[in-house]
C-alpha cells in the first residue's frame, strides 16, 4: 500500500531508543517529519541523520517534531544514538517487523528493511507531502524545510 499526499497518516506507537513507547498521534497540534532510513552505523543513514541533529532547530520546535524509524531494536538505535549525539526520537520497527513501514508503503519485503522515505504530516494528522527514494540515495533536508514551509 502508497501513502499519497492529502492521505490520513496511519497512528502508530513505537519505542524510541530509550524503550519509550513513542505514539505519531500524541503528537497533534505539531507538524511531524516522519523520516524513514534503512539501517543506524551505515554511512548515508548516518549522514542523514548527523545532518538533521546538526539543523535541529528547523525540525524541532514548538511547532514541529521529526521522527526517526528504522528496523533496528531499539538497543542498536540507543547506542546509534550515543555515539553520534542524535537528541531526536529514533523510532524502532523491529518487532513486529517492519509493520508501520509496511503501513507508510516503504518496507523492502525482499531485503526486510525500510527504504528511505520521508512523510512529512501537518498538525492535523494529514500527509502534505512525501518522498521515497531508494536506499542509497541521500535525501535533502532542505526538501523538508520547503515542504514545512509550505504548512
Amino acid at each position: 500500500m502508497s501513502l499519497e499526499v492529502g492521505d490520513i497518516a496511519p497512528d502508530f506507537s513505537l519505542k524510541n531508543q530509550f524503550g519509550e513507547v513513542v505514539t505519531l498521534s500524541e503528537f497533534k497540534g505539531k507538524n511531524v517529519v516522519l523520516m524513514f532510513y534503512p539501517f543506524a552505523f551505515t554511512g548515508k543513514c548516518t549522514q542523514e541523520l548527523c545532518t538533521i541533529r546538526d539543523e535541529r532547530n528547523d525540525f524541532v520546535n514548538d511547532g514541529t517534531q521529526i521522527l526517526s524509524v528504522s528496523c533496528d531494536p531499539s538497543a542498536s538505535l540507543k547506542i546509534f544514538a550515543e555515539e553520534q549525539e542524535l537528541t531526536t526520537p529514533l523510532l524502532s520497527d523491529f518487532w513486529p517487523h517492519g509493520q508501520v513501514s509496511k503501513a507508510y508503503g516503504v518496507f523492502l519485503e525482499d531485503l526486510g528493511f525500510a527504504n528511505r522515505g520521508t512523510f512529512v504530516i501537518d498538525k492535523t494528522g494529514i500527509i502534505r507531502w512525501k518522498v521515497v527514494t531508494s536506499p542509497g540515495e541521500v535525501r535533502n533536508t532542505s526538501d523538508y524545510r520547503s515542504a514545512l514551509s509550505a504548512l
